[in-house]
């Protein structure tokens, strides 16, 4: 797992430790009180620390809890299981996994609705979560190519593009499934998801 620097400040030097401490706790938090409950101050004492640390490392509770949420994402792997599909399918399963508890549910809901109405919140999500994970696209569709299952792009412009319109379509489809359906991402939906992004609507059924 990555390791995450949530707001870089002059004054004493970061300690890990602390840092680590911080996000467990207020993760802790989401499932134990959920958003609207959680305080600094809670988690201040969770993690055994002065309040006034966490506010040399984070400007607000929003940001705390994006920095305790993108943990969770950079827990996700690219598994290699053979094939372009089989691997969509075992990220897939990981992501609609880490969606599935309530530090992430609670958190990753909150913050995206706060993000509504603060253009920094939105980008801090998307620098935090979206674009690191981007990561992982990148990764699985190098390892298509070197398979022979996808062709080399030529324009680079054009394969950022496809990367984030792959990334968009992927999360997007499991958030709404998961987070907005409330319906589970099981093996069987998550093959048909699979099969449609890979070979679109008019491809024959399995």
């Amino acid at each position: 797992m990555q390791s995450r620097t949530p707001v870089s400040r002059t004054g004493r030097p970061r300690s890990a430790a602390a840092d680590a401490a911080i996000l467990a706790a207020t993760r802790a938090a989401l499932v134990e009180l959920g958003w609207s409950k959680l305080t600094l101050g809670d988690v201040a004492v969770r993690a055994g620390v002065a309040k006034t640390t966490l506010y040399r490392r984070w400007a607000g509770k929003n940001e705390l809890v994006v920095d305790a949420v993108a943990e969770l994402f950079d827990e996700l792997t690219l598994p290699d299981r053979g094939s372009l599909a089989a691997d969509i399918e075992g990220v897939v399963l990981q992501f609609a996994a880490i969606l599935a508890r309530p530090e992430a549910r609670n958190g990753l809901m909150a913050v995206v609705a706060e993000s509504t109405r603060d253009d920094a919140l939105r980008e801090r999500i998307r620098a935090s979560i979206v674009d690191r994970q981007k990561r992982l696209v990148l990764a699985g569709r190098a390892r298509a190519q070197a398979r022979g299952e996808l062709p080399p792009e030529s324009d680079a412009r054009e394969a950022e593009r496809t990367v984030d319109l792959i990334f968009d379509m992927v999360a997007g489809a499991v958030v709404h499934r998961t987070l907005v359906s409330a319906e589970p991402a099981d093996e069987e939906w998550v093959h048909g998801f699979t099969r449609v992004l890979l070979s679109g609507l008019s491809a024959p059924g399995p």
